[in-house]
């Protein structure tokens, strides 16, 4: 964008002193024509850009004219540099490079938070990242083929906004056979696609847009737990969320959205849980311990 190269062009400026023409048309992957025209609008908004000729001369910024940058402070660069620097970690270009040259490098050293946003999926979460958002930009439905617990299927959807939640990546998009917006998670989504058909945007309905009142827990499921997996109790709800028994077990009830999500749960604690009620979870899941234990008494 042109707005973005005249602001590289003030603090390449700014850094080095001076330039010559065929340096910054290099550097912006513009013509020299281009450069020129650039100077000449930098100086219609008042820059005094000096332009010399012959040998050792170049393109600089007037002597005792200096632009301000340091409209941060350091407590808030290096909150927006923590940020930038997340979202390099989904990201194929970096961001936090871009802001350190455009501000001439005054980065603060010290780094006091690191945020790794891509967990183990960088190489394929970028990619789908830098996808959606040039599909979003553009208005253009995407296809891919989605994963979930029921099987899988084909989905062609008008993407709307990329969000990051309860520690994942999501697209929200516009289903047109749903006729609604729906929510799909970037790990479950393979053979991703922008296609060439555009879409009018859209209004997200506000209620869409309050993620934790989407998903409404279906069944309220009682049990004991070990002491030893207090800290996964801990880790997932916080700690006022059970009490301690006379046998020193933990005692909790939580909801859970689906059958399938709260045997994940349940079967993950191995033989350190017991489910107390309802009875008709109780069953299913020792139904399931059965099937599991059926799979290996036939081998």
């Amino acid at each position: 964008m042109k707005l973005d190269r005249l602001i590289g062009i003030i603090t390449t400026l700014q850094q080095k002193g001076k330039v010559t023409a065929p340096y910054l048309a290099d550097k912006f992957e513009v013509s020299k024509r281009t450069i020129s025209r650039d100077i000449e609008a930098l100086c219609l908004a008042g820059i005094p850009i000096v332009t010399e000729q012959g040998s050792g001369g170049g393109i600089s910024i007037m002597d005792g004219f200096s632009i301000d940058t340091t409209v941060f402070t350091e407590d808030e660069l290096r909150s927006v540099f923590v940020g930038l620097k997340s979202l390099d970690s989904v990201s194929n270009d970096s961001k936090s490079a871009l802001l350190a040259e455009k501000i001439g490098g005054v980065i603060p050293v010290e780094e006091n938070m690191l945020i790794d946003l891509s967990s183990f999926y960088k190489e394929s979460l970028a990619e789908k990242i830098d996808l959606l958002k040039k599909a979003v930009d553009s208005r253009r439905r995407v296809t891919f083929r989605y994963y979930y617990a029921k099987g899988e299927e084909d989905k062609l959807i008008e993407p709307a906004l990329i969000v990051f939640k309860w520690s994942s990546w999501y697209i929200l998009g516009f289903c047109p056979e749903r006729d609604d917006f729906r929510m799909y998670k970037l790990t479950r989504l393979w053979d991703l696609s922008v296609t060439d058909e555009t879409f009018a945007p859209r209004d997200i309905p506000q209620d869409t847009l309050c993620f934790n009142g989407a998903i409404e827990d279906k069944m309220s499921i009682s049990a004991l737990y070990e002491a030893s997996e207090k800290f996964r109790l801990v880790d997932e709800y916080g700690p006022y969320s059970f009490t301690v028994t006379e046998d020193g077990r933990l005692h909790a009830r939580f909801g859970f959205r689906s059958e399938e999500s709260a045997l994940q749960w349940f079967l993950s604690f191995g033989g350190k849980v017991e489910i107390l009620s309802p009875e008709s979870f109780r069953q299913i899941y020792i139904n399931e311990l059965r099937r599991t234990l059926g799979i290996y008494e036939d081998t």
